[in-house]
């Protein structure tokens, strides 16, 4: 029973630190001049952690919380890219000036007392 217990707040704990890293990547990207068109989206082929746009520009954003720059760039496997790349096809095809919008996968990485790293064109 205690390992149950210990595993639902560790998972707690990880979704609580991924949802302030989320919330600061945003800020971070407003700050950067982004308006955020879509947080969290998900549909049937995978998940989109914010999307963001700058004029005519839409930026698919995954975001990792970890201990370092590079375990949160690794930690974006091919799987997850082809995922947020589905994802993506389907938030795009519902948007009404899709063939006007250019598009790019970025990651930005969330490590401990640092401000955000935004890594454009990762993927």
């Amino acid at each position: 029973m205690a390992n149950r217990s210990s595993a639902r707040k560790k998972r707690r704990l990880a979704l609580a630190r991924g949802a302030r890293g989320e919330w600061l990547a945003a800020f971070f990207l407003r700050l950067k001049g982004y308006s955020i068109e879509d947080r969290n989206f998900r549909c049937k082929s995978g998940e989109i952690d914010i999307v963001a746009r700058k004029g005519d520009q839409i930026i698919f954003v995954e975001v990792k919380a970890r201990a370092s720059v590079q375990e949160a760039l690794d930690s974006v496997s091919f799987q997850a890219q082809r995922r947020i790349a589905n994802a993506a096809n389907v938030w795009i095809s519902r948007r009404k000036d899709y063939d006007r919008l250019s598009w790019q996968f970025d990651i930005i990485a969330i490590v401990p007392g640092r401000w955000p790293r935004h890594f454009q064109q990762a993927f």
